[in-house]
């Protein structure tokens, strides 16, 4: 096997199924990949289930941090995209464009990350591409994914079913992904361990979803963070949100890192957390269902919705610890850019 990336790699010819067949079948032999056809053939719903279809694409930097790496984030993010749905997310695809001479044993690294997360998630790869651009051209990996999910008859969630009076739920510490990329970019070292969260959801959700049936929506916080979420949320559904500062789980070590180099942790990139809204009075059972799974042993509710003041535009609020009360904007711009 070569020791890099070469443009043969992807030329469509003898290099380019070396490749498939060595690092990309032997992570992930799925039957719909082995039948090695341009298209895979899945089966069709079933009556009253519905299609949940999501698209990613990831450009992380550095490919390795602590916690993960690009392709743990690739799975993660597609089967969070679609897992908030209600769907039970299938099948992935998965792209690749790499750069002339990235290390195969990278790649392979890679590769298995991905098979890894996949078969604890439930999910099966089962189709892809490469290409490979010249040396200088590209930043080492990207991949995009794709994801196809079903929807059970009778869930429909999403933020337009946000009511006034509806309890909101975060399903554990914040910050945490973005600031240990951040970190492992610049250099820095914090006395406290810091380590991605990026982990697969799907569980949690129909954890949440079968003990809590009128859950409103799920989405994950990822560029934006929290304050993001939560303002497309109340725009969506014309509320209000109000969170308590005190009730949201951040790691000391992670605030930290926010106060020395000015970032809002509220505004900071997740890759394995959720944002849950739910009817009032199902709120502590969804909770105890989020920290009965290892993803959610951190979940808290932080919030509450409220109907929107007449001619004004919805708002997030958050109460702080000193007792004040301030509107929680969404990120203006790029905070931290090649975060995913």
């Amino acid at each position: 096997m070569d020791q890099t990336v070469m443009l043969g790699h992807g030329s469509g010819g003898s290099m380019m199924k070396r490749i498939i067949d060595e690092v990309f079948l032997a992570a992930y032999p799925s039957a719909e990949l082995l039948q090695g056809n341009d298209a895979a053939v899945l089966p069709a719903p079933s009556a009253g289930e519905r299609l949940a279809f999501s698209t990613d694409g990831f450009v992380v930097s550095p490919h390795f941090f602590p916690g993960g790496d690009i392709g743990r984030l690739a799975v993660c993010g597609t089967v969070n995209d679609v897992a908030t749905s209600g769907a039970k997310p299938l099948y992935l695809s998965c792209g690749f464009i790499l750069e002339e001479g990235f290390p195969i044993d990278d790649l392979k690294r890679i590769c298995q990350s991905m098979a890894d997360v996949a078969k604890e998630a439930g999910v099966s790869l089962v189709t892809g591409d490469t290409k490979v651009v010249n040396k200088g051209h590209g930043d080492g990996i990207y991949i995009t994914t794709a994801g196809i999910g079903l929807i059970p008859e009778g869930i429909d969630l999403g933020g337009q079913n946000i009511k006034p009076g509806d309890a909101v739920l975060v399903s554990g510490t914040l910050g945490d992904h973005g600031i240990t990329v951040m970190s492992c970019r610049e250099g820095l070292s914090f006395k406290t361990d810091l380590q991605s969260d990026a982990a697969p959801l799907n569980h949690l959700i129909a954890d949440v979803l079968s003990a809590a049936p009128h859950t409103r929506c799920f989405r994950d916080p990822t560029r934006g963070g929290l304050a993001s979420t939560l303002n497309e949320f109340a725009q969506q559904a014309n509320v209000d949100i109000t969170i308590e500062e005190d009730a949201i789980p951040v790691k000391d070590s992670v605030r930290g890192a926010c106060e020395m180099l000015g970032y809002d942790v509220l505004q900071v990139a997740n890759e394995g957390k959720m944002v849950c809204v739910v009817d009032a009075n199902e709120a502590q059972v969804a909770l105890r269902a989020m920290q009965a799974n290892k993803y959610g042993a951190d979940a808290a509710i932080i919030g509450y919705v409220s109907s929107v003041q007449p001619d004004r535009l919805p708002k997030v609020y958050l109460k702080t610890s000193f007792g004040g009360t301030r509107i929680l904007d969404m990120l203006v711009g790029e905070q931290l850019p090649r975060i995913c």
